[in-house]
């Protein structure tokens, strides 16, 4: 069957697939982005490493040319860099909207246990204010199972959250992908498989991308158009 416009981006074949590739591209977002045609991505939602600033300058740069007007950015922080992380992205003309402080109760806790061991926030940007939520993301959530390791996949994030956040910032009804250029192991790829959103992600490890692209594969497409209360009984057990 021959591929219709929404199957591509660019020179990109979205995701879900059955390519090899499966919507996930290995190498450096900074030059694939670079065929990503102007305003057609509908959210931005990724994880990078949190001390790299500079990639956090390439997403707010990278995201004033690439993302839909009235389209988010999510992006992934810490508690020690998300200042600066949220103030790169603000430089490169990105406009602050909120922050989704989550609690990760994982791992050896600093100072004898006496303070939180780490914390993980989630910052909303946009492009001069458009962007809206159409559905309920709580701030503050917490879970016991975030970022050590969750199944066989390390250092990855809160599927149910993540769905989540893709929920309350897209819908299903929308042929513009979300766009992952840090995905790591594959999170943000396998959850918008699993709630039937495009999807394009970038991933410099070889290797790494390998993973995420075995973990989409083993992910179990929507059989039907869910209705919400539908989609939450689905995600209960991730």
């Amino acid at each position: 069957m021959p591929l219709s416009t929404n199957d591509r981006l660019g020179p990109y074949l979205l995701g879900p697939n059955d390519t090899p590739e499966n919507g996930i591209y290995t190498g450096d977002a900074r030059e694939l982005a670079e065929a990503i045609p102007d305003e057609s991505v509908d959210l931005i939602f990724t994880d990078p490493i949190y001390d790299r600033l500079d990639d956090y300058c390439w997403l707010g740069q990278a995201a004033r040319h690439i993302l839909l007007p009235d389209s988010a950015v999510l992006v992934w922080s810490n508690g020690k860099w998300h200042r600066s992380n949220a103030a790169w992205l603000e430089d490169a003309g990105l406009a602050y909207q909120w922050t989704f402080a989550c609690i990760a109760s994982t791992g050896p806790a600093p100072m004898n246990g006496k303070i939180i061991a780490k914390t993980n926030r989630l910052l909303w940007f946009d492009i001069d204010d458009g962007s809206r939520m159409y559905d309920y993301l709580p701030d503050g959530y917490c879970s016991n199972r975030w970022s050590s390791k969750l199944g066989e996949w390390k250092w990855t994030k809160n599927p149910r959250f993540c769905a989540m956040a893709i929920r309350a910032f897209t819908t299903g009804h929308c042929h513009f992908p979300v766009l992952d250029p840090f995905c790591g192991q594959g999170t943000v790829p396998a959850v918008c498989k699993m709630l039937g959103r495009r999807y394009l992600a970038f991933e410099i490890c070889p290797e790494t991308a390998k993973i995420a692209r075995r973990r989409v594969r083993e992910t179990q497409p929507p059989l039907f158009t869910a209705e919400p209360v539908q989609q939450e009984l689905e995600l209960h057990d991730l």
